[in-house]
């Protein structure tokens, strides 16, 4: 029999749920967030409400403890094969997406909610921001045209410290950015200290690279995840909310003599649009197109997003 490729069934590794879909399977799991705590917690263009936690977070949240059930279930399984005395690892979650996609807002809750689960983990959270070159280092290999590039991050020392942080050394330290200067703030750190679950957040976290040819293991930074969640949006929207959040903060941080982008709160409205714009496509759709849109399909989860900033499909890889 002949069969046709027109005839064959396209598998998809996802299974996708309608916004209604999703929030059935909150089942009880109980909300532990005051509207006041939620309203703290997004990002100044994003949106969150009780009702967006309660339809989208809470499954999500059920959902990861299981998945965090498991994956414990099968480290005492290994620890017993081997006839060792190991210690538990952290759970790690990856957060990517575009930028001003929402990450911000999706780490932030997740982290608050996974932290009032019974009995209370001990839930952390970076940005891979704190690993990108200082400006200088960037200034001198012409890359700060590419910011957010992969590129443009220490990946030797986010490897270390991801790595650190799965082995259970404590504390292990990573370096903090400013959003004001837009740069590392030297001889700062954050401490890591043994948490339970941490959550990675960043624009391409999903990154891969080149295989080597002679065949020896090179970690990438999706390797460490257990989880991953991708924020998606149309390439239309993405532009859209960027371009809101550059006008408002010309209105707000840009004032800020201390702000690396003074120089653009005096712009008018018609000029604050056309910078925000050429900034987006020389810098931000490159980078979404060439590197963090085609690690979508890496993700555990993708969260999609229409231009009112709300959820309406969740795709879940099949295991």
């Amino acid at each position: 029999m002949d069969v046709r490729a027109d005839h064959q069934v396209q598998y998809n590794p996802y299974r996708v749920f309608s916004r209604a879909q999703w929030a059935a399977l909150r089942d009880d799991m109980p909300m532990t967030l005051t509207a006041e705590e939620i309203a703290r917690m997004h990002s100044m263009h994003d949106r969150l409400d009780i009702k967006e936690v309660e339809e989208i977070y809470l499954p999500l949240s059920r959902l990861l403890s299981f998945y965090v059930a498991a994956a414990q279930r099968l480290f005492v399984a290994q620890r017993h094969f081997l006839g060792i005395e190991d210690r538990k690892m952290p759970y790690i979650i990856g957060v990517a997406g575009s930028v001003a996609a929402g990450k911000s807002t999706t780490a932030r809750v997740l982290q608050a909610l996974l932290a009032r689960w019974s009995p209370r983990p001990k839930v952390d959270l970076v940005t891979t921001d704190g690993f990108l070159f200082p400006n200088r280092v960037l200034e001198d290999n012409g890359l700060m045209q590419k910011k957010g590039f992969p590129e443009s991050y220490d990946l030797p020392t986010l490897l270390s410290f991801l790595s650190d942080i799965k082995a259970g050394r404590r504390p292990v330290r990573a370096p903090v950015y400013s959003h004001l200067t837009y740069d590392i703030i030297p001889n700062e750190g954050i401490e890591i200290d043994r948490p339970d679950i941490l959550i990675v957040e960043g624009v391409n976290v999903l990154q891969t690279g080149r295989l080597p040819r002679d065949g020896k293991a090179v970690p990438y930074v999706s390797d460490f995840f257990d989880f991953s969640v991708y924020i998606d949006a149309d390439e239309p929207v993405l532009r859209e909310w960027y371009v809101e959040r550059f006008l408002s903060l010309r209105s707000t941080a840009f004032r800020d003599p201390r702000s690396y982008f003074n120089r653009y709160a005096k712009l008018s409205d018609a000029e604050a649009t056309e910078k925000a714009l050429s900034l987006w496509t020389g810098i931000n759709q490159v980078n979404l197109e060439e590197n963090i849109l085609p690690t979508r399909p890496r993700a555990t989860l993708i969260l999609k997003k229409g231009a009112d900033h709300v959820i309406e499909t969740v795709s879940l890889r099949r295991l």
